[in-house]
């Protein structure tokens, strides 16, 4: 039987000329069996997009629509409610006037809503509508993420300490627990996620705890309760507690695993905490397993070089190194190697620290250094397992660059990374472990350099200025003569940062006959460098001017990127 409320509700959802009878009949029987909001159920149904349907209805209650990217909202109205009211009720303090609180929302069918807010702020409220998303973020960025759980700890008196047991995987796809630091950590993880963090920094500081999250290569500090400090021990602890790692020692480095799952995706967070000055700084590391998988045509290579590689990766036997620096994305490349040579005809095995996706039909062996497992031991008992391919995740010493050079000499193709700045200095590297040259020579095919590039932002990249101080600071640099080139900008998509997502440059040098020689004779990598240019090989920073000149990124990321390597 349709009460007065549902009456209303119903002829306001008419008014708006988005419904038809059937469709407003099934979304007022969804409100009476459950409490989700009109605007979610709306949006969940598929019926109309979210902006659409809360300008219509705005536009039928008298409530305007605000664009919160483009309101400043002063510190003294942030503090007219707290942070647990703001989360409940999925609201945002707009602006003070007249003794009238202005309030963003996105149910503006909670008939309750007004009054809470009016008895928690002592002023009058008039509302208005936003998005559901821009909501979240407002919060987040004014309040700080888990403000609410910090502040209900507060008014506790409490300073919770997590039970000292082992959590094997825990389920982030409802953040619906209790309030305590459990569920703070597990929303730190969460908002790292959905915005495509690698990384995560906890950094004790003298009247602060620094959380920052690395995006697309490059650091941001995230925006947190100012009483974080007074927490630090009991997240730290927690964060021990979930990667089974000894919560009472606090003077010693550690390093331990956690097994989250978020909405049925597995995430491996490698976890490693050290002493500081004003207490333990932990690192977390967020590793996707089940995707991230590349193919060589998704990972940046130009065509020729791609070419190239995809002939080298079906020879029976040989030596492909990739190189870089940390985080360069060499894992990656190599991963889209055996991605694209995994079959049922072929053998593959790895050694790997860590393994960072898990490859259906491959064997892939874990590095435990504590047991005695390295990758020396690792690679020696792989040649006994008959293997085609493998995959050593890196050459770190004598030991283990000369087992793979003999296996490549044995009949199998061996895939590995090195730390060098550029291709030719991997092969001066190899001989200064200690490797004999002609044996790098005759083993070694290709060298890939390789850097991650900031990809510019589709939503918000604007052409440059001819006459652009940037522009002009390179305009010898002839693959962007005549070309339009384009700046980094910021919006809402991006985080203000201009860039979203990162696509790779490479640097291949091909092991020919005319560059064996000059290994033999142990030729300076200046040297070998010189040759591979001769015989058209495309440096780092030239491949970057070709991604420039697409419009994939900009004139200060290769920069940035490739400047210590052309040095």
């Amino acid at each position: 039987m349709a009460t007065p409320s549902t009456t209303r509700l119903a002829d306001m959802l008419k008014r708006t000329g988005l419904f038809k009878d059937e469709q407003i009949k099934a979304l007022l029987e969804q409100k009476i069996e459950g409490n989700t909001s009109i605007t979610r159920r709306v949006v969940e149904a598929g019926y109309v997009p979210e902006e659409a349907f809360l300008t219509a209805v705005g536009k039928a209650m008298g409530y305007p629509f605000v664009c919160l990217n483009e309101v400043k909202i002063e510190s003294a109205v942030l503090t007219r409610l707290p942070a647990k009211v703001v989360f409940q009720y999925n609201v945002i303090p707009l602006q003070i006037e007249n003794s009238v609180l202005r309030v963003a929302t996105n149910d503006p069918f909670n008939s309750n809503l007004a009054d809470a807010l009016r008895l928690v702020s002592g002023l009058r409220i008039r509302l208005s509508l936003s998005l559901t998303a821009d909501i979240a973020k407002a919060i987040n960025k004014f309040y700080g993420v888990g403000a609410d759980t910090m502040e209900r700890l507060i008014e506790d008196n409490r300073i919770e300490v997590p039970r000292e047991e082992i959590m094997a995987k825990v389920d982030l796809s409802d953040l619906d627990q209790e309030a305590s630091i459990v569920k703070f950590v597990n929303q730190v993880v969460w908002e790292a996620y959905k915005d495509r963090a690698t990384d995560i920094h906890f950094e004790p500081m003298e009247d602060e705890l620094r959380i920052r999250y690395r995006v697309d290569g490059v650091l941001h500090q995230t925006s947190m309760p100012p009483q974080l400090k007074r927490f630090q021990a009991a997240i730290v602890s927690r964060i021990k507690v979930m990667a089974n790692m000894d919560s009472a020692e606090k003077r010693l480095p550690q390093d331990g695993r956690i097994g989250l799952s978020i909405h049925g995706e597995d995430l491996d967070i490698r976890v490693s905490t050290i002493p500081t000055v004003y207490g333990e700084s932990v690192s977390l590391r967020l590793l996707t397993r089940k995707s991230g998988l590349l193919g060589l045509e998704s990972i940046g290579m130009n065509p020729k070089d791609e070419a190239i590689i995809r002939k080298l990766i079906y020879k029976p036997n040989g030596i492909l190194l990739v190189t870089g620096p940390t985080g360069s994305g060499k894992s990656t490349t190599l991963y889209a190697c055996l991605h694209t040579i995994n079959s049922i005809e072929q053998r593959i095995i790895t050694v790997e620290e860590p393994i960072e996706y898990e490859m259906k039909g491959i064997n892939q062996i874990q590095v435990r250094s504590e047991i005695g497992l390295t990758f020396a031991m690792g690679l020696r008992h792989i040649l006994r397992q008959d293997p085609d391919v493998i995959m050593v995740g890196e050459i770190r010493d004598f030991e283990t660059a000369e087992i793979a050079i003999r296996a490549s000499l044995t009949g199998h193709l061996v895939f590995s990374t090195l730390h060098t700045n550029d291709s030719a200095g991997a092969i001066t590297r190899l001989i200064d472990m200690g490797v004999e040259p002609f044996l790098v020579a005759s083993s070694v095919e290709a060298i890939v350099a390789q850097r991650l590039l900031r990809i510019l932002c589709d939503q918000c990249k604007r052409p440059l200025k001819p006459d652009n101080p940037v522009l002009k600071s390179i305009a010898s640099v002839k693959e962007l003569i005549g070309c339009t080139v384009y700046e980094a900008v910021g919006c809402e998509k991006c985080r203000q940062t201009g860039y979203l997502g990162r696509l790779g440059i490479f640097e291949n040098l091909l092991v020919t006959d005319a560059i064996r020689p000059l290994i033999v004779s142990r030729e300076s990598a200046n040297m070998i460098k010189q040759k591979g240019l001769q015989q058209g090989m495309q440096t780092l920073r030239d491949d970057g001017w070709v991604k420039v000149r697409n419009g994939t990124t900009t004139i200060e990321e290769v920069l940035r990127v490739t400047e210590e390597e052309e040095i």
